[in-house]
C-alpha cells in the first residue's frame, strides 16, 4: 500500500487508518497544496488533490472511503476492526458519521482554509472565512449530542474509522484557530483521540 500525504491534510485520516491497523504502507510526503507546489503529482493523480492511495490495483482518492476500505478489507472481525458490520443497530449511525465527517464538517472549514490562507492577499475573504466557520461550528451539534450520554466513541464503546473520520475535523479547526468553539463534550473527544498509540505514530510518520 502507498499513500501520498501533505502534513495534516485530510490525508491524515488515511494514515491514521494504517496506523490504526498496523498495516505496512509507504508513505510519500508533499508540499501543500501539492497540485500548485508538485506539479509532477498530477501525473499520478490528475485531480492534484489529497490524498492519493493505493492497494495493488486500487487507486482511491477520497479520505473517509479509503478509511471504510481499510477497515472493511483489513479490519477483520471483534476488537480493533475500527467498522460496524451491517445488521448492527450502530451501523446506520456508524455510516452517518463516517460520510458527515467530509460532506458536514470538513467542507466548509476548507473553504476557511482557502479565503484566510490559500488565495494570494488581495482575493481573501475574511467575511467568507467566518461565515463558514460558523457552518462548521453549528454542524458539529451531531456529534456533541451523541458523546453527551458519556459514550467514549461515536459508535459506543469501540473506535472506529468514523471517529477516525470525524476527529480529523478537529484537528483541523485547531490548526484554523476554532477549535475552542466546539461543544465540551467533543473536546474532551478529541483528548481522548489524541491519547491513542494510532494516532501518535501516525503525527510521528508524517515528521520523517
Amino acid at each position: 500500500m502507498k499513500l501520498w500525504h501533505c502534513r495534516d491534510a485530510r490525508s491524515f485520516r488515511a494514515l491514521w487508518a494504517l496506523e490504526e491497523l498496523g498495516l505496512p504502507y509507504e508513505l510519500v510526503l508533499l508540499p501543500f497544496p501539492p497540485r500548485w507546489l508538485e506539479p509532477s503529482f498530477l501525473e499520478i493523480n490528475p485531480l492534484g488533490t489529497i490524498p492519493f492511495f493505493t492497494d495493488g490495483d486500487v487507486k482511491m482518492t477520497e479520505s473517509a472511503a479509503i478509511c471504510q476500505y481499510l477497515a472493511d478489507t483489513y479490519g477483520g472481525d471483534g476488537a480493533g476492526a475500527l467498522r460496524v458490520m451491517p445488521g448492527d443497530p450502530r451501523y446506520g449511525d456508524y455510516l452517518n458519521f463516517l460520510h458527515q465527517s467530509d460532506a458536514t464538517l470538513t467542507f466548509p472549514q476548507t473553504l476557511v482554509l482557502r479565503y484566510t490562507l490559500l488565495e494570494k492577499p488581495e482575493n481573501r475573504n475574511p467575511k467568507v472565512a467566518n461565515d463558514y466557520r460558523r457552518w462548521f461550528i453549528a454542524r458539529t451539534i451531531w456529534a456533541e449530542r451523541a458523546l453527551a450520554d458519556g459514550r467514549p466513541w461515536l459508535c459506543g464503546d469501540e473506535f472506529t474509522v468514523a471517529d477516525i473520520a470525524v476527529a480529523y475535523a478537529l484537528l483541523l479547526a485547531g490548526n484554523l484557530g476554532h477549535l475552542g468553539e466546539v461543544g465540551p463534550h467533543l473536546l474532551s473527544y478529541w483528548e481522548r483521540c489524541q491519547s491513542r498509540e494510532g494516532f501518535q505514530r501516525a503525527k510521528a510518520a508524517q515528521r520523517s
